[in-house]
């Protein structure tokens, strides 16, 4: 039996106070669950949780060894001081991905939930049961975790299915809508 090659994917859920990441290893239809957690900056300057990002993911990437990257994509808030602060902090990781070397990949949150759970307003808890049942993992992942495995999944079924929309390009080593 031939062996099918495997990807690894760091699937991120940005956000100022807590990140969320997630990896999962994918052959063929088969995806394995590696690790999940999130990065928590909280009561620390902008600047510093900014730092504290790219340090983390910087570690994660080391030691994990990701072939590519999924990064949510920003959603304008009613707050737009909110939605200033949560791009900061995307640019912090994509920052940290870019000078790793690794191809970033960008998907909406509706994209992300359609392609775990099939529809683009799938509740929080949906995400969650649908990254234990598709990762086969004891119990939920927290929130942010399951989001970015979500993320991680986005990617591996937008890879294999070429399911990109035509209106993306590529820009500097990540993909932009």
């Amino acid at each position: 039996m031939i062996a099918l090659p495997s990807r690894r994917i760091l699937g991120i859920d940005p956000g100022l106070r807590i990140t969320g990441f997630g990896i999962v290893d994918a052959a063929g239809s088969n995806l394995t669950y590696v690790t999940s957690g999130s990065i928590r900056t909280e009561g620390k300057d902008l600047p510093t949780r900014l730092g504290i990002i790219a340090r983390d993911l910087t570690h994660i990437v080391r030691e994990f060894h990701p072939d590519e990257t999924s990064v949510e994509l920003v959603f304008v808030n009613v707050n737009p001081t909110s939605t200033l602060l949560l791009g900061q902090a995307r640019g912090g990781a994509i920052t940290a991905l870019v000078m790793a070397g690794l191809p970033v990949y960008e998907y909406t949150a509706n994209q992300i939930k359609q392609a775990v759970v099939g529809h683009g307003k799938a509740q929080k808890k949906q995400v969650q049961h649908m990254v234990q049942h598709l990762l086969q993992l004891p119990a939920a992942p927290t929130a942010d975790a399951a989001d970015a495995l979500a993320c991680a999944i986005c990617r591996i079924n937008s890879a294999g299915m070429n399911l990109l929309p035509t209106h993306y390009r590529r820009r500097g080593g990540r993909i932009i809508g």
